[in-house]
């Protein structure tokens, strides 16, 4: 159909060019050999059929110069073709305006008069303006098909520069420097250390979110780990055993799979900007994501050193193998009482989405800490311990933490609060975008909706005009089981858009199963650090006329 389409587009543009051909027909083979030049017969006749006979021939010859006229315009574009591009020239295509130029391996094409024919809707193609589209049909691969190809393949405008392939270098005294190579529809936040999430168009495509562009956290610079000599070490009870942890160890403790939404205490921080200025990065709605993750219990692991609950309050702590120039490790803790609970399902995780994890995500070993902040999922972990108070470290201690919005950094004291651990009902709108132009009729709106605890998520309204009338949306995604909701829930909602309306105030909220509900507004929950911006969600459109 798309074919189709494109074709009678073609017919429709050269037809409407055919009508302005000046009555002096100028034609020219794309060849350089005489031969191959059109001879021009005369236009003198004789006898009374002159005048339909010199039709006859007129019409013959305009056919003739609109077939060798296309045929020009092949050897033109063929001739075209061969113009090298470098990536900085790519790079600047990516509006209306400028044209919107992508690339698939060496070859560049400009595909503006395909964007709004694109299957997925335009916002979804715009993600790869500029730049390659290999990172993204990666992630859809009904692209990588023939007939797609053929399709693209219209639109081809050149090559890439073949020096632009080599790699620029980098100064190996850059502790990023061997920082991995990044998905690029992510939405970088920071560069060094690289944090970054994805556009909300894609973050509620599948309910399992691909490794690619699942949002990254990194306090430090990724650590480049060799499997073979990777070791945790696991500090024994008082009586019990330290443990020195292979991989291979580590897969000989039984094996447990379970869904697990990962989410930043700064979530949505951005919104509380608007508000008043907060330290912190400017996430905006994409820093949760949700895996399948795979690997041993904490539980197993720490009973095995001998480990046990305990009556008085104990802590379990862990410590990254990132570090910064002074070798200071990212650290976190949680509860013991959390870690020794088989039914809390902690997990030292070696698969995400049933790959290796990757290196931004903790290569080769993560915790994983259902319910929590992600604060608290340490990556590339190097040691577990046991201890009578929570982990010192500074991530731990003097952040991630909430305080009153009268509280600022002249009178903020980090002691006086407790470390966050779960966090509170969340909800967010990730279609249609701010801003957007939506079409009369009907709207569909889309979003995400998770809590904190293993809470489940039991309801989410939407609302059209700002929170005056309200809708309930439909739930999507796996079930939720009791005190086990790990995992979050995708929801939607196909609305009429009421009449004559020139705007929406579109608005969500979710429930969970505590009846826990969003707040309506940011600024009663307002803090220092941004954190925990769970308000209602709200997005302004307009309607097309």
């Amino acid at each position: 159909m798309l074919l189709l389409h494109r074709a009678v587009v073609l017919r429709l543009q050269q037809a409407c060019r055919l009508k302005s051909i000046p009555s002096r027909i100028y034609i020219q083979a794309c060849s350089t050999n005489d031969s191959f030049r059109p001879q021009y017969p005369s236009l003198t006749f004789s006898g009374d059929n002159s005048s339909t006979r010199g039709w006859k021939v007129m019409g013959t010859l305009l056919g003739l110069g609109a077939v060798l006229a296309y045929q020009d315009h092949r050897c033109r574009a063929a001739q075209e073709s061969t113009r090298i591009y470098t990536k900085e020239e790519v790079s600047s295509h990516t509006s209306p305006e400028t044209g919107i130029w992508v690339t698939l391996g060496s070859e560049v094409f400009d595909v503006t008069e395909f964007v709004d024919l694109h299957p997925g809707g335009p916002s979804k193609l715009m993600l790869a303006a500029g730049g390659p589209l290999e990172p993204f049909w990666a992630l859809y691969a009904v692209h990588n098909q023939s007939h797609v190809r053929e399709l693209l393949a219209q639109y081809k405008i050149g090559e890439l520069n073949p020096e632009d392939k080599v790699a620029p270098t980098v100064e190996t005294s850059d502790p990023y420097a061997d920082d991995p190579v990044r998905h690029p529809a992510l939405k970088v936040n920071s560069q060094r250390p690289f944090n970054a999430e994805p556009p909300p168009e894609l973050l509620t495509e599948n309910y399992i979110t691909p490794n690619p562009i699942f949002f990254t956290r990194n306090h430090l610079p990724v650590p480049n780990l060799d499997p073979d000599t990777y070791r945790l070490h696991i500090e024994g009870a008082p009586g019990g055993q330290s443990l020195s942890l292979s991989l291979d160890d580590l897969h000989n403790f039984p094996k447990y799979e379970i869904t697990v939404t990962l989410q930043c205490a700064g979530n949505r921080r951005s919104e509380m900007t608007q508000v008043k200025e907060v330290k912190g990065l400017e996430w905006r709605t994409g820093a949760i994501s949700t895996a399948r993750w795979a690997g041993a219990r904490l539980c197993d692991v720490l009973a095995q050193a001998g480990h046990q609950l305990c009556e008085t309050e104990a802590h379990v702590c862990f410590e990254g193998l990132d570090s910064d120039p002074t070798g200071t490790a990212y650290g976190a803790s949680i509860p013991l009482a959390r870690a020794m609970d088989p039914e809390a399902e902690v997990l030292l995780a070696y698969e995400m989405n049933g790959q290796p994890l990757p290196r931004d995500h903790g290569f080769p070993v993560r915790v994983v800490v259902p319910g929590v902040v992600g604060a608290r999922h340490v990556k590339w972990l190097g040691r577990v311990s046991v201890q009578p108070e929570e982990s010192y470290s500074h991530w731990q201690r003097r952040d991630y933490k909430g305080f009153s919005p009268s509280v600022d950094w002249d009178t903020v004291d980090f002691d006086s609060a407790p470390s966050i651990q779960e966090l509170p009902v969340q909800s967010a709108i990730t279609e249609p975008r701010d801003g957007e132009t939506v079409e009369s009729g009907e709207v569909t709106i889309k979003g995400y909706a998770w809590s904190g605890g293993g809470r489940a998520v039991i309801r989410v309204d939407v609302s059209l005009d700002g929170g005056l009338t309200w809708q309930v949306a439909k739930l999507d995604g796996e079930e939720q089981r009791p005190r086990k909701a790990w995992a979050w829930r995708l929801w939607q909602l196909q609305a009429p858009v009421p009449a004559g309306q020139k705007e929406l105030n579109i608005v969500c909220k979710a429930v969970d199963d505590g009846y826990n509900v969003q707040p309506d507004t940011v600024a009663p929950i307002w803090n220092l650090r941004g954190v925990l911006s769970n308000a209602w969600h709200r997005v302004h459109v307009f309607v097309a006329p």
